[in-house]
């Protein structure tokens, strides 16, 4: 490629956030934009990847006051493991920076002046959810509750899966995260970007620009640009760990304000330390902008991200590439089952090749979730690339370690230009991010690489030198077989390096194994249209080997076990969900618990309530003749009252009697659940007796 047809290309992924390890759901997208970037450069693009570690907020505080560090030593930490974590995968980022570091302060000012200027800043005062346990208000990720548009339940402050976007404060029955306490709404001062004011430019810019999926642009626009577009509130009041706004004190950026920043405060990070000028890779036309992202931040990227850009003057991005999240084995990734796998569990079992390959094989342009089956893994990577890519140099290259290459590059057949002319097309299928194409027109090569070494067999090749020259065959015959076994392996082996040229991007192992192997570096994507010859062939080493089989099943176990160490779960794997739904009330003391009269009770009559939707009328025995009547809104979970006759339960045996629509109620049935047919009545065991008082 000329310098002249050199593109600027910059691109970036999405901040991982600093509270937790690397998981494969991560990876899902740090390998494939490490693919595309490793591409980018193959071909002779000044291409650099940029990303860093989000670590501002609430949970981050909470996180770093239980280690008793402060929370710059806690993000320093977790910077570290994932700098190890991405380094292990082979994710090779120019800069991976902080959202805490100055330049990416500068940068949050910098873009803030320019909204202000433009005259997009609103301040109102807001109700926002506190929790009382935590003392600090919350942000969106911190609260869970249900969707307000579809009833989905245990969904986050910000957006549900059905693609709403609303406050915490819209959440039915809100839980904090942080406590597992229910919040109150307080009122605060937040400031707002009026996004209204910039509807039009972005109607224009997600119709018109190219940087959108097609089924983004039609989402966004049926979702979001048809309606009026809501203010967005960017700030929150103390005490938050971020970064206060300059002229509204006490007040500080929300998250979504500085992470997508972190892009630009990355990039400067580097700038700073190679001497390059920022503004060439943000602010110059001619430079491009690639941000890699899952679907599930869709709306922050397509909207808010360019909102702030053009407000600021800076490029708006060329593409954002949206993808799905991953399910393992057909399912959600799960703790419980051992697949909601961190990246250094993986790496103490599996060789990170093997990822990279199945994560390509299965990466379209589309917004489609990629599915980690075990047994497709297992059967992928011994097929594809133990037994048709590595395969071709484990069968040859020992036979070229005492002669080299050919010095002229035999006939093949046209089997080299055969998979050179592919080039272009495989080209393609990287630039738009369909892997699944490329790998597939990469394996056919190998394929018509295998089906050469089966037609030319250069072992039987071997055997017949070494017949010759036991045989006392003359000089010429002999030399005339080497030569032939030569051009055989030459061809086999120029044939591999072509594949791993076309793979590099995807396998930068094999591609260093092969550069060590054949002794020639793997610098450009035109080196797949040039033979090497008359170079030496080192003694081959091992590329890679099957999958064993029995380390997946050991991870996966590995992963169980991290998982009940981390959350203290029993063996029973008790679900923690009812407790968040309906956390522990505040203490009491004892002598406030004894004032309650729990009693063993018998029921002796069991009866419908017609004229109540949920009521049940019981008649319960204390023994000695003493019995209370009880009405119990339990009638749609025990439909069949007279079944519950003669079974003993525990209920309140104190209770102030009250007056009903439908007789007197003397007391309370003990009973668990959220109610409607899932309310579960209280049995004593075996043994107890009617009158008895539980202590």
């Amino acid at each position: 490629m000329s310098q002249q047809n050199k593109r600027r290309i910059l691109v970036t992924s999405a901040l991982p956030y600093a509270n937790g390890d690397i998981h494969l759901g991560h990876l899902v997208e740090y390998l494939q934009t490490d693919i595309w970037v490793r591409f980018q450069k193959l071909r002779g693009n000044d291409c650099r990847y940029f990303c860093a570690d989000d670590t501002h907020g609430t949970a981050i505080t909470i996180s770093a006051k239980k280690k008793g560090i402060t929370e710059e030593e806690f993000i320093a930490g977790v910077h570290k493991a994932h700098t190890a974590d991405f380094a292990g995968f082979g994710v090779a980022f120019d800069h991976y920076g902080s959202t805490n570091a100055p330049q990416a302060r500068g940068a949050c000012e910098e873009i803030w002046r320019a909204i202000r200027a433009a005259g997009l800043v609103i301040e109102k005062e807001v109700q926002q959810l506190y929790d009382t346990e935590a003392k600090t208000f919350l942000a969106d990720r911190f609260v869970k509750g249900t969707c307000p548009v579809c009833g989905r339940p245990d969904q986050y402050g910000d957006n549900c899966q059905c693609g709403a976007v609303y406050s915490p404060a819209d959440l039915v029955d809100p839980i904090s995260t942080l406590s597992g306490t229910k919040p109150e709404l307080r009122s605060a001062t937040h400031l707002f970007v009026d996004l209204e004011k910039l509807h039009r430019f972005l109607d224009e810019w997600v119709a018109g620009s190219g940087a959108l999926q097609d089924e983004v642009a039609h989402y966004l626009q049926g979702q979001f640009l048809s309606d009026e577009l809501r203010p967005w509130d960017i700030s929150r009041p103390a005490p938050y760990f971020g970064f206060e706004i300059p002229d509204s004190p006490g007040n500080y950026w929300y998250v979504w304000y500085d992470a997508p920043i972190g892009y630009i405060g990355s990039t400067r990070q580097w700038c700073d330390l190679t001497g390059e000028d920022a503004d060439a890779w943000w602010k110059d036309p001619a430079t491009e902008i690639h941000h890699f992202i899952g679907k599930d931040i869709t709306y922050f990227h397509t909207l808010f991200w360019p909102a702030m850009l053009k407000t600021a003057g800076f490029n708006l991005p060329t593409k954002v590439h949206i993808h799905g999240f991953l399910t393992v084995n057909g399912e959600k990734m799960s703790k419980s089952r051992g697949t909601f796998i961190k990246a250094r569990t993986y790496l103490d079992h599996l060789d990170p090749s093997y990822l990279r390959y199945f994560f390509a094989s299965k990466t379209s342009r589309r917004v489609e979730d990629l599915d980690l089956d075990f047994d497709e893994f297992e059967t992928k990577i011994n097929a594809d690339l133990v037994g048709n890519i590595v395969n071709i140099a484990s069968r040859t290259a020992k036979f070229a370690r005492d002669t080299g290459l050919a010095e002229t590059y035999p006939d093949d057949g046209g089997r080299f230009a055969a998979a050179a002319s592919k080039a272009d097309e495989i080209a393609d299928a990287y630039e738009t991010r369909d892997f699944t194409k490329a790998i597939r027109l990469i394996l056919e090569c190998g394929y018509a690489a295998n089906k050469f070494i089966e037609q030319n067999a250069p072992w039987t090749m071997k055997k017949e030198i070494t017949a010759l020259e036991k045989a006392g065959a003359p000089a010429e015959e002999i030399a005339a077989a080497r030569a032939r076994l030569q051009d055989s392996v030459s061809v086999a082996l120029n044939l591999f390096r072509q594949i791993v040229v076309y793979l590099s991007p995807v396998l930068p192992d094999l591609a260093a194994k092969t550069e060590e192997l054949l002794g020639e570096k793997i610098a450009s994507w035109e080196d797949a249209q040039k033979p090497l010859t008359g170079t030496a062939v080192a003694e081959y080493k091992y590329m890679m080997t099957r999958v064993p089989k029995e380390e997946i099943a050991k991870m996966i176990e590995e992963t169980k076990a991290e998982t009940a160490a981390e959350s203290n779960a029993d063996r029973w794997n008790d679900s923690g969900d009812p407790l968040q739904a309906e956390p522990l009330a505040e203490t009491c003391t004892i002598d406030d618990f004894l004032k309650i009269d729990l009693r063993v009770g018998r029921i002796i009559e069991a009866e419908q309530v017609k004229e109540a939707r949920k009521l049940l009328k019981l008649k319960i025995s204390l023994g000695g003749g003493q019995t209370r009547q009880v009405f119990a809104g339990i009638k749609a979970a025990y439909k069949d009252p007279e079944k519950l006759i003669g079974r003993l339960i525990i209920f309140i045996a104190n209770l102030q009697p009250r007056q009903m629509k439908f007789g007197l109620s003397e007391g309370m049935v003990v009973a668990s659940g959220p109610g409607g047919e899932e309310v579960f009545l209280t049995f004593p065991d075996e043994g107890a007796k009617p009158g008895q008082r539980l202590h």
